[in-house]
């Protein structure tokens, strides 16, 4: 275990900007430095209330005490913001997507390569409390070989509650490119690569109505598919359905279900870090797993009235990590390029109506235990409300 800190920059400070300055101080191995935007004064405003030094981009870029960069710009800035990061010899550690193509994606990789810099890549709620125990659920045998799931995220969209809603509806994102990373994420966590994916895509509207303030009325283009069902099969052999959509009022469909030669386990939202774990054997029968005392899966923050986990940042905590031993980290490049090509080629099918093979692929994460969790945190501040 290392105690190099790495400091870090952030670019881009609208909504998540807040929930990655709140969190990082709950880890040991970074240590955010300086905030920027292309707006001042959003920087100016978080730099004020988190004790930072707000900075343009281009002075990020060039402070030497920032040794990390977290690229929270929209999706479509994505790739040119990481590719100027690691051109100024930053690592990176983006919010999702990693780009909008997989041909962005090898860029950013061999430039990575060549200048022996890290990216890394949200989403890292698969490290969470109840994902790690139905990961050792499932390498412990408990429902036997995995042949086959269910995955659903379905709502009515963004436009709801969101303040802009618009890059919503926009290619790069749709419920696939936006909240499919987090599944994905976690499948490839429990099964590993993707061999080959079909999917139809749809969208119920070409346009929407904010009805959130300030904004409330205003009608937004949708340009991106917002009701996607799709197919994957995994080098395993497994085969899961996930479907995906921003066009559904109500459903009864469970969050992820994975169906095993031994048994059924039923997963939480992969959308959290924590949830309810169940399991059925041969006797069909299900019942709830007792949690595990995992620090990821302790309740830090309400949602509402509801009590949440919520570690953001733990991934970037983790490669801050690997950095100093000089190990895999679990939000790796080769990870969420994989899940970039799996999404990517969602869409690519519900265009052409055919199978999409993968031309990447990656190994599973390494599992997170406690002890490996514990090892992230820093003790004077692990368990704070967040």
């Amino acid at each position: 275990m290392s105690d190099e800190v790495l400091g870090v920059g952030i670019i881009g400070c609208g909504n998540i900007s807040t929930a990655y300055l709140r969190l990082a101080p709950l880890f040991r191995n970074i240590e955010v430095r300086a905030v920027a935007d292309l707006k001042p004064e959003l920087a100016q405003a978080q730099a004020e209330v988190f004790g930072v030094t707000a900075q343009s981009v281009d002075e990020l870029l060039a402070n030497p005490q920032v040794d990390v960069v977290v690229n929270l710009t929209i999706p479509e800035a994505h790739f040119p913001v990481s590719k100027a990061c690691l051109e100024a010899g930053k690592h990176v550690y983006s919010e999702k997507p990693l780009a909008l193509s997989v041909e962005d994606g090898l860029v950013l990789r061999d430039l990575a390569a060549q200048k022996d810099l890290r990216v890394g890549c949200a989403p890292d709620t698969f490290l969470g409390g109840a994902h790690q125990q139905a990961r050792a659920l499932i390498d412990e045998g408990r429902i036997g070989t995995i042949t086959a799931g269910t995955a659903h995220v379905m709502s009515h969209g963004m436009e709801h509650w969101h303040p802009n809603p618009d890059f919503f509806f926009l290619p790069g994102a749709g419920p696939v490119l936006d909240i499919g990373p987090y599944y994905v994420a976690n499948l490839i966590n429990f099964l590993g690569p993707v061999k080959r994916v079909a999917a139809l895509a749809t969208a119920a509207h070409d346009e929407r109505t904010i009805l959130s303030e300030p904004r409330k009325g205003e009608k937004i283009p949708v340009k991106t598919p917002t009701n996607i069902h799709a197919l994957l099969e995994f080098e395993t052999g497994a085969t899961i359905t996930l479907s995906t959509s921003w066009d559904v009022w109500a459903h009864r469909h469970a969050h992820m279900e994975l169906y095993g030669t031994e048994g059924s386990l039923f997963v939480p939202d992969p959308n959290f870090f924590g949830g309810t774990i169940e399991a059925a054997g041969r006797d069909g029968d299900i019942a709830e797993i007792a949690a595990w005392e995992h620090p990821f899966g302790v309740d830090n923050q309400l949602d509402g009235p509801v009590p949440r986990a919520n570690y953001r940042t733990a991934g970037l905590a983790d490669m801050a990590q690997a950095i100093a031993e000089g190990r895999d980290h679990r939000c790796s490049l080769d990870r969420t390029l994989h899940a970039l090509e799996v999404m990517t080629g969602i869409l690519k099918s519900g265009e052409t109506g055919q199978f999409v093979e993968m031309t990447t692929t990656c190994t599973r994460p390494e599992a997170l235990d406690a002890a490996a969790a514990a090892a992230l945190m820093d003790s004077q501040t692990a368990g704070a409300t967040a």
